[in-house]
């Protein structure tokens, strides 16, 4: 690696892992052909399978690892000859240089409980209003209540928690009206950064976005549904968040923190999905390949219109299924 400590240790997570990864790709430590899980790797790195995830989708952007029929993905890029190669990557001795690893650790104590708190609220606000006791937190995790007002503060600002009058923390409950003004402000904010970043989309990494999506349209139901969360993040990676414009692309990532937990607890719960997405964004791909940049903004409005109407018809099916029986125990239903 050829960064400066300070460097690293301003890069996100994400950068980090995908940094390390590429730089034992590139030493023939990984050989090709090795299977690549995010499980052992967030081990190894002692991080959350996220950034390990959003790492590998950017190291498979540069073709130096490719998806498979299997789990996970191989090293090297896409050919017939590749066979995949299941060795254990723990066994491997994968080098993380000591910035790396100081950089990966250093994460304050708000961090290293972030994604837990952020996770257990997201999973029952659909079910009604929660109050949260930050004692109860601070206890939960052993922590103090100054990391517990971080976190909690964080929430605040994507939009997951507020303070009602009384002052105490409150999450949910996630209704209609709250989906509808989300994805008003995503109508208002998304196809704006399509429009201003397109000229700067890489197009081979859109070229395997809509490889994929064409793929994807012709299996079952069931490969549907399993991909969209991935394929949605790879569409907003590749051609919303490319604006130069950063407090826009802040706005678009605060605002979808709130809409991604709340379609992904709605798929835990095992309600139907509709596969008309992947066709959504297949045509925004499409449109842009094209170059039809006006077409596919208005293309990403009516997947938003319709993608707004499916979650609420989802809602009103939540609606009549009981709540979680265990919460995480710092969070209180409010009748």
């Amino acid at each position: 690696m050829t960064r400066s400590n300070a460097g690293q240790n301003t890069q996100r997570r994400y950068e980090i892992a995908e940094d390390v990864l590429r730089n034992n790709i590139k030493d023939g430590l990984l050989p090709r052909g090795l299977v690549l899980l995010e499980g052992p790797i967030a081990e190894i790195l002692q991080i959350s399978r996220a950034p390990v995830q959003r790492a590998l989708l950017r190291l498979e952007a540069e073709g130096l690892v490719h998806r498979f029929k299997g789990r996970g993905f191989l090293v090297g890029p896409q050919g017939r000859d590749v066979v995949p190669n299941r060795t254990d990557i723990k066994s491997l001795g994968l080098v993380v240089l000591q910035h790396a690893d100081e950089a990966l650790q250093s994460r304050s104590s708000w961090e290293r409980i972030y994604n837990t708190v952020e996770a257990d609220v997201a999973g029952c606000v659909v079910f009604g209003k929660y109050r949260i006791i930050e004692i109860e937190i601070a206890n939960h995790f052993n922590v103090s209540r100054t990391v517990v007002r971080d976190v909690l503060s964080r929430l605040q600002e994507r939009g997951l928690v507020r303070k009602n009058q009384s002052s105490h923390w409150m999450a949910g409950p996630l209704t209609a009206q709250t989906i509808k003004d989300h994805f008003a402000l995503r109508r208002m904010l998304e196809p704006s950064s399509l429009l201003a970043g397109a000229p700067l989309i890489d197009r081979d990494r859109l070229t395997k976005l809509f490889s994929q999506l064409v793929t994807l349209e012709e299996l079952d139901t069931t490969n549907h549904l399993k991909n969209i969360e991935e394929l949605q993040t790879r569409l907003i990676e590749t051609c919303i968040l490319t604006t130069e414009n950063e407090q826009l692309r802040e706005l678009i990532r605060n605002n979808l923190l709130p809409v991604g937990a709340s379609e992904r607890l709605l798929r835990k719960l095992g309600l139907p999905g509709d596969p008309t997405v992947i066709t959504e964004l297949r045509l925004i791909v499409e449109l842009l390949i094209r170059g039809a940049v006006t077409a596919a903004a208005a293309m990403l409005e009516t997947h938003l219109d319709a993608a707004m109407k499916r979650m609420i018809a989802q809602m009103k099916i939540v609606a009549i299924i009981p709540g979680p029986s265990v919460t995480a125990g710092y969070l209180t239903r409010v009748e």
